[in-house]
């Protein structure tokens, strides 16, 4: 097998790993997206109930754009996930502020994956255009 052709195949073989990297990449980001979102949807719904009066009823999302009708018993105390099915009670304000600092861990991860895959797209394009050129020299028979 010749040179070129070897490059070739590898150049070939990179892109399609390129590729992969970007469809995984691709699918991490959607994950964290829709927990940024998820935990944007309870810092809200949190804002509103502590403004609130015991007794009060409130629409409450329940996800997949449903709400449930509540009445409100306690407008001091939150339960709030922590982990691997773990949850607490917390205030309502140290609840607030544990997901604010989620949705800025969540929002660093978001942006790192976003420049990771321009990285990635910016390389199979490069190696995409060196393919190109490659074919374009080797000599037809």
């Amino acid at each position: 097998m010749a040179a070129s052709e070897e490059e070739l195949r590898r150049l070939m073989m990179e892109i399609r790993i390129l590729e992969g990297s970007v469809n995984t990449i691709q699918s991490r980001f959607r994950v964290v997206n829709a927990a940024l979102e998820d935990t944007m949807g309870a810092m809200k719904t949190l804002e509103s109930v502590k403004n609130e009066k015991k007794g009060t009823e409130m629409l409450v999302p329940v996800g997949a754009g449903s709400l449930l009708k509540v009445e409100i018993t306690d407008v001091e105390k939150t339960v709030l996930g922590v982990g691997a099915g773990v949850c607490i009670e917390k205030s309502i304000e140290s609840s607030i502020k544990d997901l604010n600092e989620r949705q800025e861990e969540l929002e660093k991860l978001s942006n790192s994956q976003q420049q990771q895959l321009a990285q990635l797209l910016t390389r199979i394009e490069s190696s995409k255009n060196r393919l190109a050129e490659m074919i374009e020299e080797t000599p037809k028979t």
